[in-house]
């Protein structure tokens, strides 16, 4: 059953279509298509109790919903087939009512023309569904009014208590799975879009701007962070073709992802063949140098243990430690960034590193030596920050050294 109101709920709906909209042309389909089994059943039963005008109007509605649904699914004319499919709903269950003599009598079958104003609230906007209600409710006033003159069918009194209970029953159930099946697409829906977000911006950001969009922008005093830039990029990029270069950092990038994500950082954002992390934002970690250290020689790993696209590629790596700020600007586009000296020296240690190497400045090997080992470099000269002292990252120390120092700052830290 579920695989068939899928199926269904395919009909005339274009890839173009945006997720409202082709969530709206699968309820439509599903309600009038869904209701065909139970039209069927009423006129066959109307029709064997002998009230014939009774039974050809449910039996209309059955012959003439496929034709119109299957006319929808070739002009995809979502417009026209929602108008008419909710007017037929609103007024066949009003005639069936005046035919069999009023409300009592025709056990309250009109109560399936306020499916009419429910379905529109699914369908249209809030303007179209008061017209609806208004329109059931005008008819509801008519039917009283009409009531003394109508001619009573001679049903017999269980067949009208039973139908009072198959009327109200099935509407009642009809109503629960249009919510249910319209609850459970606007749930997945959801779900996706909070996917893609936090996909592009961490999960405390992203609740910070569901309550309230603003400015977002924290200090954080101890933050690591690392830059990773692919050696010859620009060399390489001259002799392939765009897609081929896409596809090659695809892969680059999916392989760190999972690293980040193993080491529960924070990746920031990608520039060109430049890929930048950070430890210790937007969730404070007392080892956020030791962890992002552990990702740079797993990266490092990585890079010399795997092909991307056919290729063996290097990478300089750099890192620094020291505070920064963090949050996202504008409002349009936003990305999670960060911004100070410190994430300046962390790219100056990748673009004035070596090859294969991981060079970090004196502040993070000052958080990092009782981990792993690390070379002395002596002084270089960094762009705007003059001679600094730096240091290779070569291994760690022993297995496990990075969680014990780890554990040993975290200890410190409380």
């Amino acid at each position: 059953m579920k695989a068939l109101i899928t199926l269904i709920g395919r009909i005339a709906v274009d890839p173009s279509d945006s997720d409202e909209t082709a969530l709206r042309k699968r309820i439509a389909v599903v309600l009038c298509a869904g209701t065909l089994p139970m039209t069927l059943l009423w006129s066959a039963i109307y029709l064997a109790i002998g009230a014939p005008i009774a039974a050809v109007i449910p039996g209309f509605y059955t012959a003439f919903t496929p034709i119109n649904t299957a006319i929808f699914a070739y002009t995809r004319n979502f417009r026209f087939y929602r108008f008419s499919q909710l007017l037929l709903i609103l007024l066949l269950p009003w005639l069936v009512t005046l035919s069999l003599g009023g409300f009592r009598q025709s056990s309250v079958v009109i109560i399936w023309a306020a499916l009419c104003p429910l379905g529109s609230l699914l369908l249209e906007d809030l303007r179209g569904t008061l017209f609806w209600i208004v329109g059931f409710v005008v008819l509801l006033i008519l039917t009283a009014i009409l009531q003394p003159i109508l001619s009573p069918a001679a049903l017999p009194e269980s067949f009208v208590t039973w139908f009072f209970v198959l009327n109200v029953g099935a509407v009642i159930s009809v109503t629960f799975g249009l919510l249910h099946y319209f609850v459970g697409r606007r749930d997945f829906f959801q779900q996706q879009a909070e996917m893609l977000l936090l996909n592009i911006l961490p999960k405390e950001i992203s609740d910070a701007l569901k309550v309230e969009r603003r400015t977002i922008a924290d200090e954080f005093t101890a933050v690591s962070i690392l830059f990773a830039d692919v050696v010859g990029f620009t060399q390489l990029a001259a002799k392939m073709t765009p897609m081929e270069l896409v596809d090659l950092l695809d892969q680059v990038f999916l392989c760190f992802d999972g690293l980040v994500e193993r080491y529960d950082l924070e990746k920031i954002k990608t520039i060109g063949d430049c890929y930048m992390v950070a430890s210790g934002v937007p969730r404070s970690r007392s080892d956020h140098a030791i962890a992002l250290v552990s990702l740079a020689l797993d990266m490092q790993a990585a890079a010399a243990g795997t092909l991307f696209g056919g290729r063996q590629l290097a990478f300089r790596i750099g890192i620094n430690s020291g505070p920064v700020v963090a949050g996202i600007i504008g409002r349009k586009k936003f990305i999670y960034d960060l911004w100070g000296e410190s994430v300046n020296l962390a790219s100056r240690m990748e673009s004035h590193g070596r090859t294969q190497c991981i060079q970090i400045t004196g502040n993070t090997y000052e958080l990092v030596k009782d981990a792993f080992d690390c070379e002395a470099m002596g002084t270089i000269e960094v762009k705007g920050a003059g001679r600094m002292e730096v240091w290779h990252v070569l291994h760690a120390k022993k297995p496990g050294a990075a969680a014990n120092a780890a554990r040993l700052s975290s200890s410190a830290s409380s």
